[in-house]
């Protein structure tokens, strides 16, 4: 199965427009938040990425919610909205989870779980699926400009306890395009210029 990953769209329609004509040669777009920003902006990279042909995964960032997400993409018959929940695509599991993690010190704008309620959401994800977080986990494809990791412990813990095949993420933009390995996950942090992945990889 051939993926397009994207994340930290912020607006920038110019990027979405590319990544809806690299769509064309993928299997499944994976899209790890923060298509707004400052939870504006939002429906127009969404009509944007809705002439996108392909299944499509999206889990929202800190820039919108979840329920923003999912009414943007009401009339986009080939989004799936994920948030605490999988769906399967061509016999392949994909689990999201939108928000930052743990909380940011932005304010009341960003939309954040606090790692307890992560660990609790990610309790449902499945053995060997797709990983889809805004977030990326502890210690990997998370450090800032400064070199300060930002990355979520439930989300490692999950990774070390549910196998992923793949985690994508996004939310750290020092580390965007980057990628690790935990054990035997890759992890990418996509960055808004996507990047192209072959589950055969793993």
């Amino acid at each position: 199965m051939e993926l397009l990953l994207v994340s930290d769209l912020h607006r920038d329609l110019d990027a979405a427009r590319s990544i809806v004509e690299r769509a064309a040669g993928v299997d499944v777009v994976v899209g790890a938040g923060d298509f707004a920003v400052m939870r504006r902006g939002l429906q127009e990279v969404i009509d944007v990425l809705s002439d996108i042909d392909r299944p499509t995964v999206l889990v929202a960032g800190n820039g919108e919610s979840p329920e923003e997400l999912r009414d943007a993409t009401r009339g986009w018959s080939g989004a799936h909205v994920l948030h605490g929940e999988a769906i399967e695509i061509d016999g392949v599991a994909f689990f999201g989870l939108g928000g930052a993690v743990p909380v940011t010190p932005f304010g009341d704008w960003s939309y954040d779980l606090t790692e307890s309620a992560a660990g609790a959401l990610l309790e449902a994800c499945p053995e060997d699926a797709v990983l889809v977080s805004h977030s990326p986990p502890r210690g990997h494809v998370d450090r800032d400009g400064s070199g300060t990791s930002h990355g979520s412990t439930a989300l490692l813990e999950t990774i070390r306890t549910r196998h992923p095949r793949l985690v994508v993420c996004g939310h750290i933009h020092a580390s965007w395009e980057e990628r690790s390995i935990d054990g035997d996950t890759p992890i990418v942090n996509a960055g808004p210029a996507g990047v192209a992945w072959s589950l055969e990889e793993t």
